[in-house]
């Protein structure tokens, strides 16, 4: 049995959190995700004091994930684990699996960017993209932001879609909160700027210890669904070639299968601050395009399908076997 739960209680919960997610989207106000981002920066503010030694901006960042994040999922597990009836036990489930999903959101944030450029609205695609990455886009043409938003659609697809699959297969609704916490203090604090390089190295490292594993699974199910058995070997060549230049341990890998899957070249140049940074090469074939934006997002969209099924089926399985 997959996360402890019995197999019907376990499938009607993933089903009905992702229905939810694709019916519902985010939720338009008083979104737990924000609430814990107001959270999140009040601990920071009140905990991250930059005249503190190297040692102690390390130990605060720690107290600050953990006043954060554990009594938030320790809650939600104390919740999950009352005596209820199966009924009560799926809607607990389905509900945090719900708020921690974020596909139909990556569609909302990625396609109206290709709208934008399909109908040559240079200025509306450059304030859009902005919204969903930290480099520049004032002047960025067309090739540049489908880029951008190609790498973040694949990206985020494993930050907030298949990590917390993953640990919702692991540990059910809690779980899943868990690992979405978690990755959003990753996404809040764990940059090597003067104020977070310290502050924010626990919030990293414990992002890259959660993700590991639904990483290069994710990685594997791009080269999988790549369309046709050339595009596969050349995802896992990619990521075979081209992962380990990144910094990050698991963007790498996904961002290289999913390039290679869909045969684009993307990573290269793009600037931040100001300045050109040269990043690793990510994938092969052609330059991307306006177009590839909905073919990424068909990639992460069967991929979900394809990871949904695959945990019912293995739930199932341990259950009956």
């Amino acid at each position: 049995m997959l996360a402890g739960l019995d197999w019907t209680v376990f499938a009607a919960a993933l089903l009905a959190g992702v229905l939810l997610d694709a019916l519902l989207g985010e939720v338009p106000r008083f979104h737990p995700l924000v609430g814990f981002g107001r959270l999140a920066g009040a601990i920071e503010k009140r905990l991250n004091r930059a005249s503190s030694a190297a040692p102690a901006r390390i130990a605060s960042g720690m107290t600050g994930w953990a006043l954060a994040v554990l009594p938030l999922a320790a809650l939600a597990a104390w919740i999950c684990a009352l005596p209820s009836t199966p009924a009560v036990q799926v809607a607990m489930h389905a509900v945090l699996l719900y708020f921690c999903l974020g596909l139909r959101s990556l569609r909302e944030h990625m396609l109206p960017i290709w709208r934008a450029l399909q109908a040559g609205d240079l200025p509306l695609a450059r304030a859009l993209t902005a919204r969903i990455v930290s480099r520049d886009t004032q002047q960025a043409g067309e090739s540049d932001l489908a880029k951008a938003a190609t790498e973040s659609m694949l990206e985020n697809g494993n930050d907030a879609v298949f990590g917390t699959l993953f640990w919702f297969a692991i540990a059910g609704g809690p779980g899943a909160l868990l690992f979405r916490l978690a990755n959003t203090l990753d996404a809040m604090w764990g940059y090597r700027t003067e104020r977070f390089n310290l502050f924010g190295r626990s919030a990293a490292r414990i992002d890259d210890a959660l993700n590991y594993l639904p990483a290069r699974l994710t990685a594997i199910s791009y080269a999988l669904l790549a369309p046709g058995a050339s595009s596969t070997r050349r995802a896992l060549a990619c990521w075979r070639r081209q992962a380990p230049a990144w910094s990050s341990p698991n963007a790498g890998p996904v961002m290289s299968s999913g390039a290679g899957a869909l045969g684009l070249q993307l990573g290269g140049a793009a600037s931040y601050g100001g300045e050109i940074e040269q990043r690793p090469p990510l994938g092969e074939g052609a330059t991307a395009a306006a177009h590839d934006i909905p073919r990424a997002w068909r990639l992460v969209r069967n991929t979900a399908s394809l990871w949904v099924v695959a945990m019912l089926a293995i739930a199932y399985g341990a259950q009956h076997a």
